[in-house]
């Protein structure tokens, strides 16, 4: 566990790809957690379709991609604000995605396949918690650099290794811990170092919130979850991006490919 979260991006890390199917959506994370209408999910596929609408260059109908699109709920919240493009290695990914996003182009495949994008293809980039399941990171975000046009912007999210308060948690079992495809879990100034190397310019870099409770042994996980919570929900209300890097399960960074490339 502490060597697949130690890593340093460089070494040989071998992707678990014979987990990636249907039964990946129905278990761990995804079933811990309902989907539906005002869960957190639902909440979270908001707010980052809030955030892309608010970084955007501003292009009427840009073209946008979600790398790693899951079951498609993003993009069905943006087919109608941008061109949507999303590409996933699962079967199931891909079938969902068309349902939920039916005017979205659907790819199945990898991004760092040569000859999938042109070059500067998209305005915009978004990939949700995937990161941390590619066995080459820093050349997956060297790639997204290439596909994105000048001035537009590339927003992930992947876990942090180091919060505050993961030191009270079971790093076997814990959000991060339990699922066996997270084999690159990189602290934030790894990623920030791939991401200017690169040639992206970080603008935002934050957290999502402590939601992985409970942290306490004594107090009711409801009351630490309406505790520890309460900034995560109010960054969400409010399409915020102040949640201290630190004090999150996740880190989300905003980047941008400077106009003068």
């Amino acid at each position: 566990m502490e060597n697949r979260e130690s890593s340093p991006g460089d070494q040989a890390v071998t992707a678990p790809v014979h987990l990636y199917k249907r039964e990946y959506f129905e278990s761990g994370n995804y079933a811990d957690r309902p989907l539906g209408r005002f869960s957190m999910y639902w909440f979270a596929r908001r707010y980052y379709a809030a955030l892309l609408r608010r970084f955007a260059p501003p292009v009427a109908d840009g073209a946008l991609l979600e790398a790693g699109c899951g079951m498609g709920h993003l993009l069905g919240l943006l087919q109608d604000d941008f061109r949507c493009s999303g590409i996933d290695l699962m079967d199931y990914a891909i079938e969902r995605t068309r349902v939920n996003a039916p005017k979205a182009r659907v790819l199945q495949g990898d991004v760092n396949e040569s000859g999938i994008f042109e070059a500067g293809e998209f305005s915009v980039v978004v990939a949700l918690h995937l990161t941390e399941h590619l066995e080459r990171p820093r050349e997956f975000i060297g790639e997204i650099h290439r596909i994105t046009r000048a001035g537009g912007v590339f927003l992930f999210a992947t876990p942090h290794p180091e919060y505050k308060l993961r030191r009270f948690k079971d790093r076997a079992t814990d959000a991060i811990g339990k699922d066996p495809t997270h084999i690159n879990c990189q602290p934030p100034a790894v990623w920030r170092a791939w991401c200017e190397e690169s040639g992206f310019v970080i603008e935002r870099h934050f957290s999502d919130g402590l939601w992985d409770v409970p942290y306490l042994p004594l107090l009711p996980k409801p009351l630490q979850f309406a505790l520890f919570g309460l900034p995560a929900l109010l960054q969400v209300l409010t399409r915020a991006t102040l949640n201290p890097l630190n004090w999150g399960v996740n880190q989300v960074i905003i980047a941008r490919k400077p106009a003068e490339d």
